[in-house]
Formats: structure tokens, sequence, C-alpha cells
């Protein structure tokens, strides 16, 4: 089974910084793409931003510029590094991780933390 567990969310002023940080562990042979996405109360879960295993990245047009998102490969670890934060970006933020597994034969899964709040304040 695979967690991923989520610290770094909390309370701060427009125009602040968070860092957000999640760490896979369990029974990964791999991953092949981390991300962090957000839910406001009402809506849907929309992605932030997504690294790939090769260090590929991409943002949602509203974080663009202001939100960079790493990881350690080494360590199964994602950071997303929120700068010049709005009220807007309040949200529960979530880490996600697609996975490979091997259990006498390889399959792919994705699983999510418990997600983490971020708010705001104006």
């Amino acid at each position: 089974q695979v967690q991923l567990v989520e610290s770094g969310g909390g309370l701060v002023q427009a125009g602040g910084s968070l860092r957000l940080s999640c760490a896979a562990s369990g029974s990964i042979f791999s991953i092949s793409a981390m991300g962090w996405y957000r839910q406001a109360p009402g809506k849907q879960r929309d992605l932030v931003a997504r690294i790939t295993s090769g260090g590929t990245t991409n943002y949602a047009d509203s974080v663009k510029g202001r939100f960079t998102i790493s990881r350690d490969n080494a360590k199964n670890t994602a950071s997303l590094e929120m700068n010049n934060l709005k009220p807007e970006d309040t949200a529960v933020y979530y880490c996600n991780a697609d996975y490979r597994k091997y259990t006498g034969k390889f399959y792919d899964a994705s699983a999510w933390g418990q997600g983490t709040q971020v708010t705001v304040s104006s």
C-alpha cells in the first residue's frame, strides 16, 4: 500500500509564501509523476502543478510565475513553493503520485494524500 503524507499548509496573508511537501512511502517500484491539486469549497479538484520523473513540469495558468514544483526522485518526495499568494488560492491542496508497483508483475496505480488546508487572507 502506498501512502502520501503532505505537510506545510496554513494561514498566510495575501502576498505571502508557503511551501508544501509530500512524501510517498510503501511498495513503490517507481513514480512516473507527482503533482499537486487543489479543491476549494463547492468546486472541483483541479491540477495546480505536476512534475515527471524527468523533470518536465506543467502548471495551471493561474499559478504560473508564482508557484514552483520540485521533486527528489531518490526520496520519493515533491514540494510546491507558493509565492505571492492570493485569496483565490485558498483551498485544500492534495498531493498525487502515479506510480508503478511490482508484485510478481508490474502494475500502475495512482495515490492521493489526505490534503492540507491553505488559507490566504486578504
